[in-house]
């Protein structure tokens, strides 16, 4: 049975956030080694000024999904739980921190496109287009007070926030 409990905080932007995610990260390519193609600092703990939950999210692109379920125990040891798919095709999922949560790690395979164009899209729009991050920053502020312990209250009330933002998002990209 999966804990859907947490304890839901939003804080302003903390630099320490960039060397959090580089010191998870060289533990990922510490496992990973040669499998690993590149590794991402996605979410927003990624953008510069957001509001966040202090929880790290990391994007590493692999040459093998399926590869990814022989690391499961590697990582477990660094604390990880594996969740596999975890609602996403084609993502393997990790979480540390239990209802603390410190990090979120979702492995897609290089050619996974959309997955993969959809995250890098949402980070670098609100890292330029700093209204919306503020308006994402204060729904989010919002739903944590709102949904304290609850992280499906917490997500659902960000949910239509989150794909009109994914859907800008992906067109700006593709502009560019």
């Amino acid at each position: 049975m999966v804990n859907r409990t947490m304890n839901i905080t939003v804080k302003d932007y903390d630099e320490n956030w960039i060397e959090l995610f580089k010191i998870e990260a060289r533990e990922i390519k510490d496992i990973f080694k040669d499998e690993l193609v590149d590794i991402h600092h996605i979410g927003s703990t990624a953008v510069p000024h957001l509001k966040a939950k202090s929880i790290i999210d990391i994007m590493p692109i692999v040459k093998d999904i399926a590869a990814v379920d022989n690391f499961n125990d590697e990582m477990m040891e660094r604390g990880y739980e594996a969740l596999g798919e975890f609602g996403v095709k084609g993502r393997r999922y990790f979480r540390k921190g239990g209802e603390n949560r410190t990090h979120q790690v979702h492995i897609f395979q290089y050619d996974n496109n959309f997955e993969i164009e959809r995250h890098l899209a949402v980070r670098d729009y609100l890292r330029s287009h700093k209204e919306d991050a503020i308006e994402y920053g204060r729904l989010k502020e919002q739903l944590a007070l709102q949904f304290p312990k609850n992280i499906e209250g917490y997500s659902n009330g960000k949910h239509d926030f989150v794909q009109n933002l994914q859907r800008k998002a992906l067109e700006w990209k593709r502009r560019e």
